[in-house]
């Protein structure tokens, strides 16, 4: 009874092992004693009853939901009223006073709006508030898509029932995944008319497992197509040229005019075979990874290699204590000095810019009553910035 079964079985081994209650179902297992026939039951109510509070707690939950009821409404404005006609004696008939017609319809209309603003914040703070608790950031406010799920969501009304974590991760990813792909259609077009760029790009993540990109870019944009776990093979010019070549394949090679990847040595001898199979295909080294290795010529420069030192001591002593580090902010107007870049070399040189445009301000730092009477102003790293 306990051995391996499929999904669409799962129910048929549930109501076997608890014959007792199921007995039209399926028939009792031969092998199954009263024992196993009451864990099984168990299980089977237990499961029932986890369903049956979980609707329980989200009637509950919706139920603390309550924008559209309001005292001030009904004492307000009273009962809705049903639409006036008018007769054959309305032509000859005037309003006695009009002024007293119309102060009465601006006076709904006024309270009209304060309601309807007091509605719209309380659903401002539920948004807000799953937004805090959810840790997501402020700006995915701004998202269309977003703003599309707000318009569904006003459109269908109320009782809506958000989707499951399965229905997330399977359906709804797939169905998704079908949608992106359709989108790529008129990409592809572009593609075969205009031609484009197969771009790959290695990198490590954090279980340090090596994954190769394979990105396609075009006059409308660049698109991510696969990427492939290549941490049990050499990066080796032949294996980088095999991966290019298969990647060219899969796009299609009448509509690919150039390679690009980044300019290390593997990917120099990769682009000499590419050369040698696809003459008509360019190669091109990524620009951002040029600029890198002009950066890590130039900090090796002994002018510059010596800059960069004094900076970085300078940086590593203010950030490690936090009164220093909080002398410079307040000093700097809570502005940091350290400017991460997306490479080492280009932290270097951003970091050495933020510096001197607050020079100044770190003059005045170090030469101020507070720093002269901080502790590690006596230090030997202290005195060596003043």
């Amino acid at each position: 009874m306990f051995a391996m079964w499929e999904r669409s079985n799962w129910w048929c081994l549930q109501t076997e092992g608890a014959h007792s209650s199921c007995e039209r179902n399926v028939a009792s297992c031969r092998l199954s004693n009263k024992e196993d026939k009451e864990k099984c039951l168990k299980v089977l109510l237990e499961v029932k009853s986890k369903k049956i509070q979980k609707r329980k707690n989200d009637a509950a939950l919706r139920a603390q939901v309550n924008i559209n009821k309001d005292s001030v409404v009904e004492e307000e404005l009273g009962q809705r009223k049903g639409p006036h006609f008018q007769g054959p004696m309305d032509n000859f008939a005037t309003t006695i006073n009009p002024q007293a017609t119309s102060a009465g319809q601006k006076r709904q209309q006024s309270l009209h709006d304060a309601i309807s603003k007091e509605k719209t914040n309380q659903v401002h703070q539920y948004c807000a508030r799953w937004i805090y608790n959810s840790s997501i950031a402020f700006n995915a406010i701004d998202n269309d898509d977003f703003r599309l799920f707000c318009e569904a969501l006003g459109q269908f009304g109320p009782n809506w029932q958000p989707p499951s974590q399965h229905q997330l991760r399977e359906r709804l990813l797939i169905e998704e995944k079908q949608r992106t792909k359709e989108k790529l259609k008129d990409l592809e077009e572009e593609w075969e008319q205009e031609g484009c760029s197969v771009m790959t790009d290695a990198w490590t993540d954090m279980r340090r497992r090596s994954i190769f990109n394979h990105c396609v870019n075009s006059r409308s944009g660049t698109c991510f197509l696969s990427s492939q776990d290549c941490s049990k093979e050499s990066h080796t010019g032949q294996y980088i040229f095999e991966y290019i070549d298969k990647c060219i394949e899969e796009v299609g090679p009448l509509k690919v005019v150039q390679v690009v990847t980044d300019n290390a040595t593997n990917n120099v001898a990769a682009s000499k075979l590419l050369k040698e199979k696809r003459p008509n295909i360019f190669w091109s080294g990524c620009a951002a990874h040029t600029i890198d290795l002009m950066l890590e010529g130039i900090s090796k420069l002994d002018g510059i290699a010596k800059i960069i030192d004094q900076a970085k001591s300078l940086t590593i002593f203010i950030y490690a204590h936090h009164r220093t580090l909080d002398m410079m902010r307040s000093h700097t107007k809570k502005a940091e000095i350290v400017r991460p870049g997306a490479t080492r070399f280009a932290t270097c040189f951003l970091t050495m810019q933020s510096l001197y445009e607050k020079k100044g301000m770190l003059k005045n730092m170090f030469g101020s009553e507070e720093w002269l009477k901080c502790v590690l102003s006596k230090s030997v790293k202290g005195k060596n910035f003043i």
